[in-house]
């Protein structure tokens, strides 16, 4: 009788087995379904939209892959144009209904709105774009963002002029009026003050969001005569400034920092000796991405679908894609090669390090993204019909932010002027 107990245990043993192989398969979703958050209207398209259309040829190349652990991807894709509340009201919807995962947003402002969020409705979200250093002042559990911060962005902007104009004395600043155009502001300042204590900033301007002239400011500029102009000006207020600027010969007076500048060279008229950079290392055309051997495919769906090069916002999306991917690719794998929990993804995420399209990508204990920063001046280059970046540099991500846990200003502080001669040179990365 006991043997026969015995079979029969371990009969229903391979049951249950059996049972839960088979849930298990029946777990795995149809499809996995995300919310994409970025600008599709308004004067932000015109660096939103770019990151839409490298979402799309990302779906479409994860998909023609086999998709994700053999789930193909669907998007819903959400216009963060429609304010704050309705970007709220969108993910609360989005999260409460059939969505399995989130890449939002391009916005700061959404970012710090989205993050606490995430925790409470337990929704695994990736922050494609939304440099701001204070994301992560507090913790999130849910919100991982693969793309670097503000500190080490306008940091290596900084430096980068530094090291391009040792004897410069006058810097004046334009940024738009808002976290994003005030946080760099800090950072240029603070960057100076550590490098270089002597430097005046002879103009700190500020001109609100889609503002349809600049004249004001370029006024402004003109008199003071600065050395370095620095702004990270976007989309479709970048256009307008160089649109405005270059016909009364800024550009000519002054050697301009473009922070966000390679988004618009393929639309602008700007001259040669431009500084400008990806905000990250999304830069297609990089040695590091011609080594990975992934961008140049990429580029080319993107150019096949849309009629023009991918700039660093698609860039910047379609790094996040992969990332996410690594994720779940992790999670299932550590998941015996079941479909994962949204719990799992988030544990599979924690300290992950993977390949992009430009280079590599490490979590920090905060879910904060460690990148490289590339940066550049506007070059001719035989064959391509718009300026692109030369004279580059690469910098190491993880020299350029500060320890966990510490003030970053005040790290900035503490560096010093011989912070600089640890850097590699302007024209050494090509």
């Amino acid at each position: 009788m006991k043997q026969v107990h015995t079979l029969k245990t371990a009969i229903s043993a391979l049951a249950l087995m059996a049972a839960a192989t088979t849930a298990a398969a029946q777990d795995k979703p149809e499809s996995l379904d995300l919310g994409v958050f970025t600008f599709m209207s308004g004067p932000a398209a015109a660096y939103g939209m770019p990151g839409r259309q490298g979402a799309e040829v990302m779906i479409e190349r994860i998909n023609a892959q086999g998709g994700i652990g053999g789930v193909p991807i669907n998007a819903t894709f959400v216009d963060e144009a429609q304010g704050a509340e309705g970007v709220i009201s969108e993910y609360r919807r989005l999260a409460e209904g059939e969505t399995d995962f989130m890449i939002a947003a391009l916005s700061s402002g959404n970012c710090l709105a989205l993050a606490p969020i995430a925790d409470q409705l337990k929704m695994p979200t990736i922050g494609w774009n939304c440099d701001t250093h204070q994301l992560f002042k507090e913790s999130h559990d849910y919100f991982y963002r693969p793309n670097g911060n503000t500190i080490a962005e306008f940091m290596a902007y900084t430096l980068y002029f530094l090291k391009q104009n040792p004897d410069v004395s006058r810097v004046a600043i334009i940024n738009p009026d808002y976290s994003f155009g005030h946080d760099a502001a800090e950072i240029v300042k603070a960057t100076l003050a550590a490098m270089k204590p002597d430097v005046e900033v002879v103009a700190e301007l500020f001109p609100k969001l889609g503002s349809a002239t600049y004249q004001t400011e370029i006024s402004r500029l003109a008199a003071t005569r600065p050395d370095v102009i620095f702004s990270n000006l976007w989309g479709g207020d970048l256009e307008n400034f160089i649109r405005q600027a270059a016909p009364r010969g800024i550009f000519r007076q002054s050697q301009a920092v473009l922070a966000l500048g390679e988004a618009v060279l393929q639309r602008s008229d700007l001259p040669e000796g431009v500084v400008v950079g990806v905000l990250g290392d999304g830069w297609w055309r990089s040695p590091d991405a011609e080594s990975i051997g992934m961008a140049a495919e990429f580029a080319a769906d993107y150019a096949e679908k849309f009629g023009e090069d991918p700039v660093f916002p698609a860039i910047k999306m379609a790094n996040s894609f992969l990332v996410m991917k690594a994720g779940y690719e992790k999670a299932i794998a550590e998941n015996d090669g079941a479909w994962p929990t949204e719990e799992q993804v988030v544990a599979a995420l924690e300290g992950l390090t993977t390949q992009t399209l430009t280079g590599e990508m490490t979590f920090r204990e905060d879910n904060d993204g460690v990148i490289d920063q590339v940066v550049g001046m506007t070059t001719v280059v035989e064959g391509i019909d718009y300026p692109v970046l030369g004279n580059m540099v690469r910098y190491e991500g993880a020299a350029l932010l500060p320890p966990l846990g510490s003030d970053p200003i005040e790290w900035i502080g503490s560096l010093g002027p011989d912070f600089l001669d640890t850097l590699p040179e302007p024209g050494s990365y090509e």
